[in-house]
């Protein structure tokens, strides 16, 4: 395979995961970044693109390739607002889903989050049950949507419940709602990769449980 990938959200706890096992894939010849800012990142096979989520003119053009991944997501405290968090979350992922299409590329992979539901009371799963239900629509050739239990990683970020709430949950889940066990960032970026290189036909949607097997199908 000679594949050009894109990446949104590649800052991002999964993202940074998925560029770099891009970098090292064989069959990627060429992986393109659509960042805010400087990454620092220097790489042969790598293009970064420093654009503005919200105006399609600095990206629009340069969206082209195999597939593209999205990784893109943010909470209502980084982002100050559920206003914010919306833009984020649903706005610019379906606007990048949109012009991919539009500009050919034919794979598409999301992550999602697990109990995503356009008609749930909970912001957040609601917003990811929207998009997921935005982009099954669009008509890619290939779409992967991804949704994982709670990512456990090296966040830049630390969060003081994480520290106490990943070690508890990966205890509990060893014996009951073992679906809902926490998922490694590398194990879910390897699950995006898989999923282009062995697609399947008959499956849009990697519920939590699914996203383990995914990420050992090669």
């Amino acid at each position: 395979m000679n594949l050009t990938a894109n990446v949104i959200g590649a800052t991002g706890l999964v993202g940074k995961q998925l560029v770099e096992f891009l970098l090292g894939n064989e069959s990627f010849s060429g992986i393109r970044i659509f960042v805010r800012r400087d990454t620092g990142l220097r790489h042969p096979k790598l293009e970064q693109h420093i654009v503005s989520f919200g105006d399609e003119n600095s990206w629009g053009e340069l969206l082209k390739g195999d597939v593209l991944f999205s990784a893109l997501g943010t909470t209502i405290k980084q982002a100050g607002s559920k206003e914010k968090q919306y833009e984020v979350d649903f706005s610019f992922n379906f606007s990048f889903a949109k012009r991919a299409k539009r500009n050919g590329i034919k794979n598409y992979v999301l992550v999602s989050s697990t109990g995503a539901n356009a008609k749930s009371a909970i912001f957040y799963t609601r917003i990811k049950g929207e998009l997921d239900d935005a982009v099954s629509g669009l008509g890619f050739e290939n779409l992967a949507v991804l949704r994982p239990s709670y990512l456990a990683g090296d966040r830049e970020r630390k969060r003081r419940a994480e520290e106490f709430f990943v070690p508890v949950a990966r205890f509990v889940t060893r014996f009951v709602f073992r679906k809902y066990r926490p998922i490694e960032d590398k194990t879910v970026a390897r699950a995006m990769i898989n999923v282009v290189l062995k697609p399947d036909a008959d499956k849009t949607i990697w519920e939590a449980d699914e996203v383990f097997e995914l990420a050992d199908k090669i």
